[in-house]
């Protein structure tokens, strides 16, 4: 009974405990200043404020928070995204060009201009040239050499002449659609330059992130938004998202591509841009976006159940609106900024390394009263 009445006695204490915390809690939430609470509510990261990426992220045990650096102070321009007048790239329907609707997708990149190019002014004409050709000989021969036409049939077994002529054409178109062909190749994969901004494009079950790994290392989280979501926006319904990709215009980007779980591609057809997201191995790529727009893409690889809905879409805008853009994000500098902090500690390590040796050269003079005060220098330089 004892037991009993003692073991009462601690859950009506813990209950009386936990009732009184949750008040103080109420309290402490309803006093708090709303800019405190505002405060809060902008500095969630993208992943924090993603309920799918909560429950991706907390099945492998990790933070929500996608980033520990400060949050940039500076003041910015504010940041609009993009209306639907500015989707560029998309498929032309039957209804409105017919030849074109047959075709690829305009292209704003100088390697999609240049594939363009390529298969318009290269490969049409030479299949086209090819099938006309096949059909003529295949007509030819039909008339020619009919059975009507050619009661005793022929016992011609070779002919010098149309062998060589079948062995070196080929080579010869083949040779003209290889120049070009290795040229787009060498042209897809070219090294970026070393002031290139790298952008890493994570592909997940089944949402993409982006991570900006020059502008602080913050990761936006991309869903894709329902069909009401989509259709109230003006935007095409399973393209549209919730976070889009936002990069510079006319700036080299080195979009890296990284499997989360399983394979992924990340894909944009109107920027003649594709690549596998690998797990374990990180691809990159250059691009370069010519016109501020809106473009949109896909998950490429059959990844799962919801392959289908991971798409990708792309706001390329201006140098200056890029920079605004991260400054507004959790986290986000700018690459001048962090220039200029990079700058600033290695002035301060110079300093106090040239204290450090003012003090040396004092104790060996003697001088108590200046290897103090360079002590004294070279503490405030590293606090």
């Amino acid at each position: 009974m004892e037991s009993i009445d003692a073991m009462n006695f601690g859950d009506i204490v813990r209950k009386k405990l936990s009732l009184l915390a949750m008040l103080l809690a109420a309290f402490a939430f309803t006093a708090m200043p709303q800019g405190a609470m505002a405060q809060i509510d902008e500095n969630l990261s993208p992943v924090e404020t993603n309920e799918a990426a909560q429950d991706a992220q907390a099945a492998t045990g990790q933070d929500f928070s996608a980033v520990d650096a400060p949050v940039v102070t500076d003041t910015a321009a504010p940041f609009e995204p993009f209306g639907p007048d500015m989707i560029k790239g998309q498929p032309t329907a039957f209804e409105d060009d017919a030849i074109q609707s047959m075709t690829f997708q305009p292209q704003y990149t100088e390697n999609g201009d240049y594939a363009l190019w390529m298969h318009d002014y290269v490969l049409i004409p030479v299949i086209t040239g090819i099938s006309l050709i096949v059909l003529f000989l295949l007509l030819w021969v039909i008339a020619k050499y009919r059975r009507r036409a050619n009661p005793v049939p022929s016992k011609t077994s070779h002919n010098t002449l149309i062998e060589v002529l079948w062995t070196v054409v080929p080579v010869i178109i083949l040779v003209v659609i290889a120049v070009p062909s290795i040229t787009l190749l060498a042209r897809q994969y070219e090294t970026p330059p070393a002031d290139a901004i790298t952008i890493k494009a994570n592909g997940y079950q089944w949402y993409w992130g982006y991570e900006y790994v020059d502008n602080g290392g913050f990761e936006v989280i991309s869903n894709m938004l329902d069909e009401a979501e989509a259709l109230d926006a003006g935007e095409p319904h399973q393209l549209a998202v919730d976070n889009r990709m936002v990069v510079p215009v006319g700036v080299p980007i080195r979009l890296q591509t990284y499997g989360a779980d399983v394979i992924h591609s990340f894909g944009i057809p109107s920027l003649w841009f594709k690549l596998d997201a690998v797990p374990g191995r990180i691809n990159e790529k250059m691009i370069t976006i010519k016109e501020e727009g809106i473009y949109y893409g896909q998950c490429m690889e059959l990844c799962g159940a919801r392959h289908g809905y991971m798409p990708i879409a792309i706001e390329a805008r201006s140098l200056e609106d890029y920079n605004a853009w991260v400054q507004a994000q959790p986290g986000g500098q700018t690459r001048a900024q962090i220039q200029a902090a990079a700058a600033a500690e290695a002035a301060q390590a110079d300093a106090a390394a040239e204290d450090a040796e003012s003090a040396e050269d004092a104790a060996e003079a003697g001088d108590t009263t200046g290897e103090a005060e360079a002590d004294a220098a070279e503490a405030e330089a590293t606090t």
